[in-house]
């Protein structure tokens, strides 16, 4: 296969930043090690005013200047000289314990996702459409046992999602977004070991919406629930209404019974001056413990700008700020990354530039390194921000222990200038001490592609690496020690296996005639190690011709399921979906459109199933292939509940 070797001897540009990347604030010395918090409410308060006099001001100058444009329309006045031009103004945009086997495609051991499905004991246990469901697979079963609305018996689901679950010992978290309600939605429910789900309570988290097309909001470490809120403040109104606050919902509920978990102690900004009529928000994240009756919130808050990337690690919550726009003619904006450690510590904070592209941009590694690949104009992954983001690429290095008050910054050689791949949408991970990277066609239709790479860079030493393939860049993902890029020509599913040994290299390579990989979030893909060089993996494909958008309306067609030896990869054949006319009919209320997907490969106990739509599929492995030996659908108009 052939290879490049991209080092600082070879090609010194690649190293030199461009001007993107080149003017970062100059570094210092901290004065204290983390952020400062306000003092107090007061002090909060009196920059409240602040805003306040500020947005008078300009509206009092805006109506004079409409006042003097109408006289001059009448002739009643002569003109006045024209004024120096000043910068107008923006306002703020707002938007809308038990060890359990993993199904879910982490991004960290140990750090669960919120996701569509989970195991718990005997059974799974499925969001779908505004509704819980349980399917028992114990015992070499295949039965499903109960189902519940995912919001309570007193509660309106329109203007709702119920996006994320997450499971801790038998209490089910479901994570969703309410317009109608005002912020994060979060239902607790009970699991027994028959698989019976009840409904306990509903809490709502005040926040704009966290809606991303990559990541997740939710995060859970032991029993502790992390929810990532975002909370743009408006200095033209009460910018405490949009302040982190928290209720327990109940019948009749009112706006009042909101109580905030963020006093003033817990609110932490740096030594920037805050424009607020810039775009500013509180960017929060709010820790539930699940282990008591009552779910019990504290939240803390960094002051920045809206445009956010966050990224959990085992240890600190990092939130990356950047203005909503973009640098111009070239330069990077001036952002920052805040670390939140999640034992309760105050935050810290780096002065950079630059904006990751999503989640996976980040990896913060077993030496207290921190590294992000960078993009030079990008907004965050608000909503599909990070589906479309432009200019030069660059990855950070920096050590943890760096982060201090917020008075410092990235030094320039932190900064490592890397090649721009081709493509729309960038897609990358971080495996082993490689980040991999390429450019693909995101939730569009496929294109046309013969030429096309991967680079793989050795983060610690900042060697690049680029791999030619014949398929664009739509999927980077982990073969235990290895790595796998998942593409399309333009009709073809192609499938790459490379080796990340002393020189990365791609090894094999399988393609699936006129398919598509049917799910782009990454919980859509699932390798299953059987040994230190062999796996099972599963892919949902559709049509060669579809686009990644099928997702949010339509099952994904079949599972498709490989044999990786050795980085060979061999087909063992497709589970496909048979949805029945009872799918259409379920009447749903809330959550009617796929936006985390709804098709994944599901490997429990030595079992093989696929989970498309209403549907899950079990199919049987042997060396060679794999062959369906049953099926159950769960859809509401057709399910059999069990007796309890």
């Amino acid at each position: 296969m052939h290879r490049t070797l991209v080092t600082s001897l070879a090609t010194a540009a690649l190293l030199t930043l461009s001007s993107a990347f080149a003017d970062p604030p100059a570094d210092r010395t901290a004065a204290q090690r983390t952020l400062r918090a306000f003092a107090s409410e007061q002090e909060l308060d009196v920059l409240f005013k602040r805003w306040a006099i500020e947005a008078q001001r300009r509206r009092d100058e805006q109506g004079a200047r409409r006042a003097q444009v109408s006289e001059l329309a009448s002739g009643q006045v002569p003109p006045p000289p024209v004024p120096a031009a000043a910068a107008p103004a923006a306002a703020a945009k707002t938007a809308a314990e038990a060890k359990t086997e993993s199904v879910t495609n982490v991004q960290h051991a140990g750090v669960d996702e919120g996701g569509i499905v989970k195991v718990h004991g005997e059974h799974l246990v499925i969001l779908r459409r505004g509704r819980l469901f349980t399917v028992r697979v114990g015992g070499n079963e295949l039965r499903p046992v109960s189902a519940i609305d995912a919001y309570g018996k007193d509660i309106d689901p329109r203007g709702a999602w119920y996006d994320e679950m997450l499971i801790s010992g038998n209490t089910i978290v479901v994570i969703g977004y309410s317009y109608a309600r005002g912020g994060t939605e979060v239902g607790v429910f009970d699991v027994s070991s028959a698989g019976q789900l009840a409904y306990r309570a509903t809490y709502h988290l005040r926040s704009n919406d966290y809606y991303s097309s990559r990541n997740y909001a939710s995060r859970l470490i032991g029993s502790k629930l992390i929810v990532y809120s975002p909370h743009v403040l408006n200095p033209w109104g009460d910018p405490y209404v949009a302040f982190p606050a928290m209720r327990h919902w109940r019948s009749g509920a009112l706006p009042g019974d909101f109580k905030r978990i963020a006093p003033a102690t817990r609110i932490y900004r740096s030594d920037d001056p805050i424009d607020p009529f810039a775009g500013v928000a509180l960017h929060s994240v709010t820790v539930c413990e699940l282990a008591t009756p009552e779910m019990d919130c504290q939240s803390t808050a960094v002051m920045g700008p809206p445009g956010r990337v966050f990224y959990v690690s085992p240890n600190s919550v990092f939130v990356w700020t950047t203005p909503m726009r973009g640098g111009s003619q070239g330069t990077a904006p001036a952002s920052a990354v805040f670390r939140i450690p999640l034992d309760g510590r105050a935050p810290s904070m780096l002065k950079t530039v630059g904006s990751p592209i999503d989640q996976f941009s980040f990896h913060q590694d077993d030496k207290g390194m921190l590294n992000v690949l960078l993009r030079a104009n990008g907004r965050g992954e608000g909503m599909w921000a990070a589906e479309a983001n432009v200019g030069d690429l660059a990855l950070l290095r920096v050590p943890v222990a760096s982060f201090s008050d917020g008075s410092d910054s990235a030094p320039i050689d932190a900064y490592r200038r890397l090649p721009i791949a081709a493509g729309h949408a960038i897609q990358s991970r971080y495996v082993g001490p490689f980040l991999l990277y390429g450019g693909g066609t995101g939730w569009r239709s496929p294109q046309t592609t013969t030429q096309s790479q991967v680079y793989a860079v050795r983060y610690a030493q900042g060697e690049v690496y680029e791999l030619p393939l014949r398929h664009s860049v739509d999927r980077v993902e982990a073969l235990g020690s290895n790595a796998l890029v998942v593409g399309s020509d333009g009709k073809d599913l192609q499938l790459t296996s490379v080796r990340l040994g002393r020189l990365p290299v791609t090894v094999g390579r399988y393609t699936r005639q006129d398919a598509a990989q049917g799910e782009t979030r990454s919980h859509g893909f699932f390798y299953k190690a059987e040994s230190e060089f062999d796996g099972l993996l599963g892919l949902p494909i559709i049509g060669g011709d579809q686009p990644g958008s099928h997702q949010l309306r339509t099952a994904s067609a079949a599972l498709l399921y490989l044999r990786n030896r050795s980085l060979l990869l061999s087909e063992l054949g497709t589970l496909k979906a048979r949805p029945s006319a009872a799918e259409r009919s379920d009447g749903c209320r809330a959550s009617c459109v796929d936006w985390y997907g709804n098709s994944r490969p599901l490997f429990v106990r030595n079992r093989v199933f696929a989970l498309m739509g209403y549907e899950i599929v079990e199919g049987k492995v042997d060396r060679t292939r794999i062959v369906e030996t049953r099926r159950v659908n769960f859809a509401p108009a057709v399910l059999q509940v069990a007796p309890q």
